[in-house]
């Protein structure tokens, strides 16, 4: 078999929200993140209008990776990172997201952590948005639902790509925009991650819904041409967590569902790439009684602001049934559990072929580059009495992942440049608040009840991701 390519982007993704902490420093204001609550398994997490007092917010100190990005980063380095997305906190940038002036604190802090890259010659991919919203937007602006968060999110945009011209090559829009409609009780927490709105709190549920999803995808198509404007040899992509659905049975209904269900979040990246906002969600909104405002300078926006590449997170995969059987779980994102996977400690399905099967699937739809940026396990990894963390079946879920994509890239043809595996370090569950469910190849010493010194140290895995590295997935 042929091998990847020599500049393939081994590495990780990471965000500012769930690793920095430091949430009063620097001249960072507050983002809507900073409201999440911790939770576990079973429990969700709680959002408070304000911040109270005696309540646990895991972002707050995070990992501290503020103070401590040089040995992260020279951790990174050591294992052979090619490339690490990061994100910029808009709230570090413009605190309350309106400001005139840029805080320059926090441009200055983020000069620093890509220069540390660049030091390790580890690639900076920059997320623009992941989920770290100033509070302010949410509270004079409406969020999403204004047209003015376009214009602000767009002057963050030209601010922060402006500063780093040179420095950074490829930046990504929005990350997971597409669970901005819930699927499912435990997936509602997704609209305020988001949005800053609670789901449960909306008047018009399906017309709030479509604003929200329209505005979002029409900032990241003009942010997209500001983006190339700026330095013609950026790229530009947009990230989004996709399911494959499989029919549970042979059923005609359960294959048309099963279709139904794995394409309901593409129409964001249909109109990224095809240039226009498509008309079968137009025809959808019509018949369930939604009106978009739709201009001609949103058009022109759509056919100028196309993506160069598509950022794919995936996870698990899921079922498909048009009779809904008593007793069925329900998957995350909507659909069920499959019975023929194993589940993670945190019930996620555990599907490394839904990896190889969804690249296809965007790839022969589209025909743009994919980079993975998002792939992992989180396990309750605990150290042996000799101080060792034998995390061997992150080991395990990696190889046969990244086994699949192999094939996907050389048996299938998919144009893949990259894999980058969340989180390469411990860091809070953006889904649960805990840092009990740990994905990275580096352990950190916190826990859920606050306590730890914070210390880093290197699992088994961090070993056997910098080997496979060193080999370029020659051994998978």
């Amino acid at each position: 078999m042929a091998e990847l390519a020599k500049d393939f982007f081994w590495g990780g993704s990471i965000a500012a929200h769930q690793l920095e902490g430091a949430y009063q420093e620097g001249g960072k204001g507050l983002n809507t993140m900073d409201l999440f609550t911790g939770g576990a398994y079973g429990r969700p997490r709680q959002i408070t209008e304000e911040l109270q007092a005696d309540t646990y917010y895991p972002s707050h100190q995070a990992i501290d990776f503020y103070h401590r990005y040089q040995e992260d980063i020279q951790m990174f380095g050591d294992m052979g990172f090619r490339a690490l997305r990061i994100s910029i906190d808009w709230s570090r940038i413009f605190p309350r997201g309106d400001e005139e002036e840029p805080s320059r604190e926090g441009l200055d802090y983020y000069h620093k952590v890509i220069d540390e890259l660049r030091k390790h010659k580890i690639e900076p991919i920059v997320t623009l948005f992941h989920f770290e919203l100033p509070v302010g937007i949410v509270r004079n602006y409406n969020s999403w639902l204004s047209r003015e968060t376009i214009d602000l999110y767009l002057k963050f945009v030209e601010t922060v790509v402006g500063e780093y011209k040179g420095k950074v090559n490829y930046w990504v829009t929005f990350n997971e925009m597409n669970h901005i409609d819930p699927q499912t009780e435990v997936s509602d927490l997704f609209t305020y991650i988001l949005a800053g709105l609670e789901y449960s709190k909306m008047q018009d549920k399906k017309q709030t819904l479509a604003v929200l999803g329209y505005h979002m995808t029409l900032a990241s198509v003009k942010a997209a041409k500001m983006i190339r404007k700026i330095d013609a040899g950026n790229q530009v992509g947009c990230v989004f967590g996709l399911t494959p659905y499989y029919p549970k049975t042979c059923r005609p209904e359960d294959m048309l569902l099963s279709f139904q269900d794995t394409i309901r979040d593409f129409y964001q990246i249909d109109a990224m790439v095809w240039g226009e906002f498509p008309k079968y969600k137009m025809f959808e909104y019509q018949r369930e009684g939604i009106s978009l405002e739709i201009t001609e300078a949103d058009r022109v926006a759509f056919r100028e602001g196309t993506l160069d590449f598509i950022g794919l997170n995936y996870y698990a995969s899921a079922v498909s049934s048009a009779v809904k059987e008593e007793g069925a779980q329900e998957a995350m994102f909507g659909g069920e559990l499959n019975p023929y996977l194993e589940k993670s400690d945190w019930g996620w399905t555990i599907d490394p072929i839904g990896l190889r099967y969804l690249m296809n699937f965007v790839y022969r739809k589209y025909q743009k580059p994919i980079i993975i940026c998002e792939n992992g396990l989180g396990a309750a990894d605990e150290v042996s009495e000799t101080g060792e963390i034998r995390d061997d079946y992150r080991i395990d879920y990696l190889g046969k992942h990244l086994g699949q994509l192999k094939k996907a890239v050389l048996e299938d043809g998919v144009e893949c440049f990259g894999y980058l595996m969340w989180a390469p370090i411990d860091l809070v569950s953006a889904t649960t608040g805990e840092m009990k469910k740990r994905y990275g190849f580096i352990y950190v010493d916190k826990h859920d009840d606050g306590s730890g010194d914070l210390s880093r140290k290197p699992k088994a895995s961090y070993y056997w991701y910098k080997e496979m590295i060193a080999s370029n997935g020659e051994n998978l």
